[in-house]
């Protein structure tokens, strides 16, 4: 036969037990709560950045019916790469910038604008040639995006930087004729 004070002892027992197991439980689904709370916050405020950019179409569209003109429009069979490596060469020579073998990327559509990368993995010339050179990019238009350069001096001239980087180049390609196409289609 158990005893009073045991059964006290018992119970006590039992119920230490059982907060002890509730404490446990409740701890992990409270963490659970405050992870998925967070995750809430974070996509309430991804969700109101995006909005706030939504709200903003008007000035967007003004904005690139604005840029649109500055951007060349070309044939739908015109090679792009010469132009642009044309308006490079000019604006390099210009500032007494040297450009050592430029590599043309693949063409790639983005929209409405297609974006042509040249790597231009060496140059050489003066902060100054640099500078300019940069200044006279800009000056061209919308369209030449400098994203990525690296500069590091030369070792034996200080006044020379090398480098390398990356112009992305932005135009618009006129829309194929569709009598054209359809009388290509039948000619055999």
């Amino acid at each position: 036969m158990i005893s009073n004070r045991e059964k006290v002892m018992l119970v006590i027992t039992l119920l230490a037990i059982l907060y002890g197991a509730l404490g446990l439980t409740l701890r992990g689904r409270l963490e659970r709560l405050r992870a998925q709370r967070d995750a809430l916050r974070e996509q309430q405020t991804l969700l109101a950045d995006r909005e706030a950019l939504v709200a903003q179409r008007a000035s967007w569209e003004a904005q690139y019916a604005e840029l649109q003109d500055l951007m060349p429009v070309f044939d739908q069979n015109r090679r792009v790469d010469t132009y642009w490596l044309g308006i490079m060469d000019r604006v390099a020579a210009k500032n007494n910038f040297s450009i050592i073998k430029p590599q043309v990327g693949e063409e790639k559509l983005a929209g409405d604008v297609y974006e042509m990368p040249i790597d231009c993995k060496d140059w050489e010339g003066s902060l100054e040639g640099l500078v300019g050179f940069l200044y006279d990019l800009q000056a061209e238009g919308a369209m030449l995006d400098v994203r990525a350069m690296f500069i590091r001096p030369v070792p034996n001239k200080p006044a020379l930087l090398r480098g390398s980087f990356t112009l992305f180049c932005a135009y618009l390609r006129e829309p194929p004729d569709p009598a054209a196409a359809a009388n290509g289609e039948r000619s055999p």
